[in-house]
């Protein structure tokens, strides 16, 4: 079986937005659009409620883009003990208490037994603070910790 990859809502924005002139930008979203290719032959890919509930905000042309790329994605479930979780990130300093939804990104991962966690959010989800913090607590907390990676991380994997 395919592992399974839990996609935040940053992956569906870099994959539509309109192409960058900042050469770092620029640069993510070409990895991102090369992994979206390929990632369904590789892992099985999954969202939540709450990526679609980010995915539509904003500018409504720019979120029907994005809600269109994520149409086919199954959907896993929000439920009580990610909820817990993401508390617990947070109430352990492993996310700080402004960032409650990407606390919930990673729980509802770690709850779904997601292999990866894919991410573009260095300040929360993927920085090498942020993911030493988020593993360690999951791990602390006894819980299933998914790889945080990037679209280019796991496109290394395959090559």
């Amino acid at each position: 079986m395919k592992p399974l990859v839990y996609v935040e809502t940053s992956i569906v924005s870099y994959l539509t937005a309109r192409p960058s002139r900042d050469l770092v930008t620029a640069a993510r979203q070409t990895w991102t659009r090369e992994w979206w290719d390929i990632a369904p032959s590789q892992w099985r890919l999954r969202i939540s409620d709450l990526v679609l509930e980010e995915a539509a905000r904003g500018d409504p042309s720019a979120a029907l883009l994005r809600l269109d790329a994520l149409q086919n994605l199954e959907v896993v479930e929000i439920n009580t003990e990610a909820r817990s979780l993401a508390a617990r990130l947070i109430e352990a300093g492993a996310m700080p208490q402004t960032e409650a939804e990407d606390a919930l990104h990673i729980a509802i991962a770690s709850v779904a037994g997601a292999h990866y966690l894919v991410t573009w959010n260095f300040a929360h989800l993927v920085g090498p603070d942020a993911k030493l913090r988020l593993l360690d607590t999951l791990r602390a907390c006894e819980c299933h910790a998914p790889l945080l990676t990037t679209p280019e991380e796991l496109l290394e994997i395959i090559k």
